[in-house]
């Protein structure tokens, strides 16, 4: 089992930046290809960015893609999201979310139906 806390939310102004973390438990977040979603008030949760369980491969949303970096420390048992350029319109709660058993070390996943495990969110506000 795999448990997510994120952390490194907060109230930034537009042109800003932010890192997200998310720390996790258990002895299999090496094995695990990770994400980061998003959901605003009143809107759907949509895909942020993937890393895959080697860390060689990325993948981004169009609308984040070259503002936000993803990445992963397997020595710590974290990821994080880089958040920079930030715009009002990337308010939302921020949720990561882990693959526990991804098809290849370079498999990346954009829809939360393959993800088996989801932190609690933590909210970024982003003020014009």
């Amino acid at each position: 089992q795999v448990q997510l806390v994120e952390s490194g939310g907060g109230l930034v102004q537009a042109g800003g930046s932010l890192r997200l973390s998310c720390a996790a438990s258990g002895r299999t977040f090496s094995l695990c290809a990770l994400g980061w979603f998003r959901q605003a008030p009143g809107k759907e949760r949509e895909f942020v960015a993937a890393i895959s369980r080697s860390g060689l491969n990325v993948l981004y949303a169009d609308s984040v893609n070259g503002r936000f970096t993803i990445s992963r420390d397997n020595a710590k048992n974290t990821q994080y999201l880089q958040m920079n350029s930030l715009k009002p319109e990337d308010t939302a709660v921020y949720y990561c979310a882990a693959v526990v058993r991804p098809v290849s070390g370079n498999a990346l996943y954009s829809s939360g139906l393959h993800y088996d495990y989801w932190g609690q969110g933590t909210q970024v506000t982003v003020s014009s």
